[in-house]
């Protein structure tokens, strides 16, 4: 068992998966217990992270990396006041487990009070083994080395660094949200656009971007994703946009999903004096694009 927000699912995430997979044995099983939502909507409300993952997403990305049971707790206002002591008895009453792994800063119970020392010395008294799982650490483009982090895959989106999110992801990161309507303007353009509802999802630095779509059919498409305020036509709002290139059928109304994972990062937004200057770069994005992707 192991006990997080695996928000992302980034490397180090993944090296406690497939190390409880290995405790675990052939006839064992791999449980993840996580919360939903985040217990700092109710502990700290003002200072909640955006997330990497949706709720769906991380269910379904834990299960694809061998995890056998995701146990989802309601973070309520008793379960986070529990101590310690108590949160771990309830958790080995549910789950009963031989192993359970976590990083060296675990933390659980009542003001994040409990430890590792404390859970080790809970393993001796409720017969569980307890596993420190060890910091993975990614090379990144430029050479580099950073710990996998949530914090930090946040902070290289929030730049957009795409590229480098996605060294500590094992994978581009991806954005799954419903479709609503916007303004409309890329099909006046010639350059349709799907406009996504990123909900509690983090949003990346504004610019143009590189990435594959993956309708809910399973049809993938290179795509162009545009974030930030469309400064030419001055609309203010924030909007993540998503032109499928080569996409000639029909998706249905707005309210289907649509999934991206984002690549490259191509340029800034930039305000252009007319329309066909707009144009002129939209046609030379696409042309990036094709090139980035073709590879």
């Amino acid at each position: 068992m192991s006990i997080g927000m695996f928000d992302g699912l980034h490397l180090g995430h993944r090296a406690i998966i497939d190390q409880a997979r290995d405790l675990s044995g052939p006839d064992g099983s791999v449980v993840v217990v996580t919360f939903e939502p985040s217990p700092a909507v109710i502990l700290n409300p003002s200072s909640v992270p955006p997330r990497l993952m949706t709720a769906h997403q991380r269910e379904r990305a834990l299960l694809e990396a061998g995890v056998d049971e995701v146990v989802i707790l309601e973070p309520t206002a008793a379960r986070l006041g529990m101590s310690p002591v108590a949160f771990i008895e309830e958790m080995v009453d549910r789950i009963h487990p031989d192993h359970i792994i976590e990083g060296s800063d675990f933390r659980f119970g009542v003001a994040r009070s409990g430890d590792m020392g404390l859970l080790r010395s809970e393993g001796v008294r409720l017969d569980f083994e307890v596993h420190e799982a060890k910091e993975v650490e990614a090379t990144l483009p430029d050479g580099s080395r950073v710990p996998a982090r949530s914090s930090t895959i946040r902070g290289m989106l929030l730049d957009g660094n795409v590229e480098a999110a996605a060294c500590l992801l094992n994978q581009p990161w991806q954005v799954e949200g419903q479709v609503i309507q916007g303004a409309q303007r890329g099909r006046e353009i010639g350059c349709p656009t799907a406009n996504l509802d990123l909900g509690e999802l983090l949003c990346p630095a504004d610019g143009v971007y590189a990435g594959i779509a993956t309708l809910e059919s399973g049809d993938e498409y290179m795509a162009a994703i545009s974030i930030g305020t469309n400064p030419t036509f001055e609309d203010g709002g924030r909007s993540f946009e998503v032109h499928l290139l080569d996409f000639q059928g029909q998706v249905g109304d707005y309210g289907w999903t649509l999934r991206v994972g984002l690549r490259h990062r191509l340029r800034d937004q930039i305000v252009y004096e007319s329309i066909d200057e707009l144009v002129e770069a939209i046609e030379g994005d696409l042309r990036d694009i094709r090139s980035l992707l073709s590879v």
